[in-house]
């Protein structure tokens, strides 16, 4: 069925009974019950589903989260009864431990504040960051809070708010993941991650133990190191006979561990590959909502529409007299911020492919327009390194301003390792 709604338009089933299931599905029966509907409650009933089906995809409610909290707990209250018994003390404190962290960073990723915009917390978070001139300029407003966007902001539609340093609104915690509790989210992948990965293993070796010592003594987890045969007169039996029968025998002698450990064991690549791709933006100093931006930026460097100028050092008359030189927004924060760099650049966007005219009085920046060849050549300004990224993650307020923290080029890091080409 799945299948079928998927790829039932495509031209290759056209004609086909795969089409034809597709359209009466999608086609014909919400047609019928639309027309049923109108002849029996004259599209109340349908009013209601739409209602419904904007609530559930456009508004902030708890139904994925209770999913997961539920998904947590009936797997571990049909796995720790028949698990518990045989694990080893050492097997115990750990599981014990990794039992109880999933449900610790979840509350507290879910209860957080992420960092919600306001009058009152304006201030403040305009010293956060410095705008980087590419991806965030002063003076924008939102236009649904009439705030001032602080740099990495975003108004997040599900949660109705302008959250600082947006990275994505999470249904798993029905809650943005934000300035104030990205430290938490990335926590509750990792423990959730080591927590499936250590019970699906674990569960699946009592499992193998089990059908060892009751009936096949041969057979191990491992389908090239099994050796026994299930027929006297086969010494060489099919990879079915040799491992998959003794394994769906232990699974039916084992049901709730055998279920929950598979269970575990399939979604620890997805848990594991959602952490790594966190990480990764820490790694390469971004936010998901900022890849997306980036993402826009490398179109518009394919297309030749992107153009970059430096911004001067210091005011120059000569400059002036003939307007090449516009200073830096009157709401430019960046001197003040606790961040240890300032955008050295100002990156815009051609609507004809043309640099902007070097004069324009509405465009920052001194000299000539630059075309970007790559986005290699442009700094991502909030790209401190690994740990220094994952310490402004974990420590908001820490000002790299007051400790000394040279630029990335002083450093000696580049910077363009952090965009693709």
């Amino acid at each position: 069925m799945t299948f079928v709604i998927f790829f039932g338009r495509l031209p290759v089933f056209r004609h086909t009974p795969i089409a034809w299931i597709h359209r009466l599905f999608l086609v014909h029966l919400p047609r019928g019950v639309l027309a049923l509907d109108q002849r029996l409650t004259a599209g109340k009933f349908t009013t209601l589903l739409r209602r419904f089906g904007h609530f559930m995809m456009n508004d902030r409610h708890p139904t994925i989260l209770i999913f997961f909290i539920a998904l947590l707990a009936v797997s571990e209250y049909y796995a720790l009864p028949a698990a518990w018994p045989l694990l080893a003390t050492s097997q115990k404190a750990t599981v014990a431990v990794l039992v109880v962290l999933p449900y610790l960073f979840l509350y507290l990723a879910a209860a957080a504040d992420p960092g919600t915009v306001s009058l009152a917390t304006l201030p403040q978070q305009l010293l956060q960051y410095p705008y980087d001139y590419a991806l965030f300029h002063p003076g924008a407003r939102c236009r649904t809070c009439n705030l001032l966007k602080p740099p990495r902001s975003k108004h997040c539609p599900v949660c109705k708010r302008c959250i600082a340093r947006l990275d994505h609104h999470c249904v798993f915690i029905n809650n943005c993941v934000g300035a104030g509790n990205t430290h938490w989210f990335l926590l509750l992948l990792f423990s959730t991650a080591v927590l499936v990965t250590y019970g699906g293993v674990v569960g699946a070796r009592l499992v193998a133990q089990r059908i060892t010592t009751e009936r096949y003594p041969g057979w191990s987890l491992l389908p090239w190191r099994s050796s026994l045969s299930l027929s006297p007169s086969s010494p060489s039996s099919s990879l079915t006979r040799e491992w998959l029968i003794p394994l769906a025998w232990g699974l039916r002698r084992c049901l709730h561990l055998g279920t929950v450990s598979l269970l575990a064991l399939l979604l620890s690549p997805l848990v594991w590959g959602l952490l790594v791709y966190n990480l990764w933006n820490v790694w390469t100093g971004q936010t998901t909502n900022e890849s997306l931006k980036w993402a826009d930026w490398q179109c518009d460097v394919a297309e030749g529409l992107a153009y970059r100028r430096p911004f001067g050092s210091n005011f120059d008359a000569k400059h002036a007299s003939h307007g090449a030189y516009h200073r830096r927004s009157s709401t430019d924060t960046g001197a003040w911020t606790r961040w240890p760099v300032e955008a050295a650049h100002v990156l815009v966007r051609s609507e004809d492919g043309l640099p902007p005219p070097p004069d324009d009085p509405t465009l920052p920046g001194v000299g000539a327009w630059e075309q970007v060849q790559s986005l290699r050549d442009v700094d991502n300004l909030y790209d401190l390194g690994f740990w220094r990224n994952l310490t402004d993650i974990f420590v908001p307020s820490y000002s790299f301003r007051a400790a000394g923290l040279p630029s990335v080029e002083a450093r000696g890091r580049p910077r363009a390792r952090t965009r693709r080409k």
